[in-house]
């Protein structure tokens, strides 16, 4: 049966349109069928449904789209990273034809990385379910603003919370935006959530790492901060209100991504966060 793939071209990315008709004519010279699927950042369309692969082009965070989409529906990604960090987007522009060969011919080690999941629960109803394999952010919807909020972990009290918000990332987003407020960097082979508040009022909060296997519950307190957001991936902010209940669990389905082994994410590391462990001689 002839195989069917998925080009996701960022089309903030320069080079993204012309690699993508490059790889789609060497994928038909080798009979597999293929689409361009134009992403610029924001989508909630993912046409994935019936590929045996996908490639993205692009960063980090159009590995973000791709997993939201293929993980559900057990499709393996091949990123490939014109972006900035490449942390999850690990395959470089100059090797791709070598590892793609390498993953056509089912050589290739895949790895499976876990994604969090979010349903927003009003008036004891859920209203919306997503999920992300980066983070969620959960905080005030407007800068310089605090909200409060219940937090609970297997319902036993983490206690109320007052600040901009709260990241609750996997081990793959540690390196993301929980990393920017403060949060640990944690080794994405580490099944994990992370909580990490956002400029919190309190100096004894600190960030927590725990296990996947549990249930995070984030009720939205009444606040002076005028509006909250729930928001996945970066993407597209959801509005909460006061007395929301957002539940937070791993995904069961998980991200399975091509090339991206340990010594891809520690050369990232040390080369993309300038990580040395101690001083340069």
């Amino acid at each position: 049966m002839e195989k069917k793939c998925i080009i996701v071209v960022n089309t903030y990315k320069r080079e993204s349109t012309a690699l993508g008709e490059e790889i789609k004519t060497y994928l038909e010279a080798l009979s597999i069928r293929s689409e361009i699927f134009l992403y610029n950042g924001f989508s909630s369309e993912y046409p994935f449904a019936g590929s045996d692969f996908v490639i993205t082009l692009g960063g980090d965070g159009t590995v973000l789209f791709a997993a939201r989409g293929c993980a559900p529906l057990g499709i393996p990604i091949f990123p490939v990273n014109l972006g900035e960090f490449g942390f999850i987007a690990s395959v470089e522009i100059g090797e791709w034809k070598k590892v793609l060969d390498t993953f056509l011919s089912g050589k290739s080690e895949l790895a499976e990385r876990s994604l969090v999941q979010a349903e927003i629960i009003r008036n004891g109803q859920t209203r919306l379910t997503r999920s992300g394999l980066n983070e969620i952010f959960v905080g005030a919807g407007a800068s310089a603003q605090i909200i409060a909020m219940d937090i609970s972990y297997n319902d036993i009290s983490l206690g109320v919370f007052k600040s901009d918000g709260v990241v609750i990332s996997t081990a793959t987003g540690s390196t993301a935006y929980s990393a920017a407020a403060g949060g640990p960097i944690v080794d994405p082979e580490i099944d994990a959530l992370i909580l990490t508040p956002v400029n919190s009022f309190s100096l004894s909060a600190r960030p927590l790492v725990l296990s996947s296997h549990g249930v995070i519950k984030i009720k939205i307190l009444p606040s002076r901060s005028p509006s909250s957001i729930m928001a996945v991936d970066g993407q597209i902010p959801e509005d909460l209100h006061t007395g929301d209940c957002i539940k937070i669990t791993r995904q069961k389905e998980k991200a399975i991504l091509v090339g991206c082994s340990p010594d891809k994410f520690y050369g990232a590391l040390r080369a993309k966060l300038n990580w040395s462990g101690g001083p340069l001689a």
